[in-house]
């Protein structure tokens, strides 16, 4: 295994963030969205980008809009009630990031997103492509999840949405905004004696008993936070937990300074990853190749591409993961496929420049990508 230190370095050697800013920064008591917070949040992100970091950010504050648009008061008990609060609100919020990231000429895209989405593999790998190729369009994907539509996520809280974003497209940081300073030793506000934890591990569980609850807009406080944390450490990702008022809040943390909570990962994201794939329960289904692609998979680190593949046996969907043997029936590999069995039979033994020809269209050239690909 790949130890991780508490090197806060290492984001200025980052990649991708995700993000994640919570209804309690976001908005005003019974007055909707705080659009100061929003443009300053832009600027930031925008600042990021310029530094070579590719921003997702995942925004509460649809339900909170709706309910001052609709003049509704207090947040309703009555699931069709918030969904109805969220469909208003969420054309107030994707407008209120339009304009902010529009004085800096950027783009901006829109994702909703249900939990269901990111457990089923062949929706979670579509949501992975889709984001992943708005990042490569230059544009900063804001996420929310699909209140309108749910009958339990309007429930829930959107960390735990942050963390699975971060999962998906396997963040290097997910950086959680919040209206608090971080994770202390008990509340703050009424123990003076509290201090803060700025350094600790994602998966340390005596943290959770210093979690709170969350606030009258949000759902969420302090231990989904923490719970965000495990979850994200599951991909190899950094979390920060940092108080989103702070100004300059993002270059802060991208400098290393001493604000928030920093929750280190066991694992890098590449380690990370790869265990998570080989943890998994193998199906009795297999793709077999010939000599040249084991030499390419085990000397060289590279994908698996159709052409190597010589035979499949039984059904499997885009997203599963199968076993990869040599023709001795020797156990090469295993990993995520980018297409399903059927698929698999059709281009065996095909260049990927034939993919889109034999299949009427293309999502990767690879069988299996090599991040998603453990060679044993």
């Amino acid at each position: 295994m790949c130890e991780r230190s508490h090197d806060k370095s290492i984001l200025k050697s980052s990649k991708i963030w995700v993000v994640k800013i919570g209804s309690a920064l976001l908005t005003h008591p019974q007055a909707g969205l705080n659009t100061d917070v929003i443009v300053h949040l832009a600027d930031q992100i925008v600042a990021l980008r310029k530094q070579g970091i590719k921003v997702v950010l995942v925004s509460s504050g649809s339900i909170a809009e709706g309910l001052r648009l609709l003049k509704l008061g207090k947040r309703p008990k009555e699931v069709h009630r918030l969904q109805a609060a969220a469909a208003v609100g969420q054309m107030g919020l994707v407008h209120s990031y339009q304009l902010a990231f529009n004085q800096h000429q950027v783009l901006c895209a829109q994702v909703l997103l249900t939990h269901a989405d990111l457990a089923n593999r062949k929706r979670y790998l579509n949501a992975r492509r889709t984001i992943q190729t708005l990042l490569d369009l230059d544009t900063v994907p804001i996420i929310n999840e699909n209140d309108t539509v749910v009958t339990d996520e309007v429930r829930r809280d959107n960390d735990t949405l942050g963390a699975l974003v971060a999962n998906l497209i396997e963040a290097d940081a997910l950086i959680l905004l919040t209206d608090q300073d971080g994770l202390f030793t008990a509340d703050p506000r009424h123990d003076r004696t509290a201090t803060r934890i700025q350094l600790g591990d994602a998966g340390d569980t005596s943290l959770l008993k210093m979690a709170g609850s969350g606030g009258e807009l949000g759902t969420g406080g302090m231990l989904t936070k923490l719970q965000a944390a495990q979850k994200a450490a599951r991909s190899g990702t950094l979390t920060v937990i940092v108080n989103g008022h702070q100004k300059q809040v993002l270059q802060s943390v991208f400098e290393g300074d001493e604000s928030g909570t920093w929750l280190f990962p066991k694992n890098n994201k590449i380690t990370a990853r790869k265990q998570w794939i080989s943890g998994q329960e193998q199906p009795h289904t297999r793709i077999v190749i010939d000599s040249g692609a084991v030499e390419v998979l085990k000397n060289r680190g590279r994908s698996l591409l159709p052409i190597g593949i010589v035979e499949v046996y039984g059904d499997f969907s885009r997203g599963d993961i199968v076993l990869v043997c040599d023709q001795q029936g020797s156990e090469v590999a295993c990993g995520i496929v980018n297409y399903a069995s059927d698929e698999a039979h059709r281009i065996a033994g095909e260049p990927s420049n034939r993919i889109e020809e034999i299949l009427s269209y293309i999502d990767d050239p690879e069988m299996i990508h090599r991040d998603n690909l453990v060679v044993y």
